[in-house]
């Protein structure tokens, strides 16, 4: 069976693309920041800020990936809908 010829075209850069890629640069920039969230105060339940801060990002980081999925996805299935008419 021959194999299907390699998409030719250059990649787009649309709307949805560059807020799918905010998406996943939020958490990245935010917890490499270090300085931001070095410290003890304030306390959560007497946690210090530091681990807790990281923690939050933890659902937060899973929510926004699923939002550029979700986007890119979206992107995709249109981009096929409008090849095959």
């Amino acid at each position: 069976m021959p194999e299907a010829p390699p998409d030719t075209r250059p990649p787009v850069v649309t709307p949805s693309r560059v807020v799918a890629g905010l998406c996943l640069l939020v958490p990245f920039v935010a917890l490499l920041w270090v300085n931001s969230y070095a410290r003890l105060t304030p306390a959560f339940i007497g946690i210090p800020f530091f681990y807790w801060y990281q923690m939050a990002w933890v659902p937060v980081t899973a929510a926004l990936t699923y939002v550029a999925y979700v986007l890119v996805r979206r992107e995709e299935r249109a981009r096929k809908a409008g090849e095959t008419r």
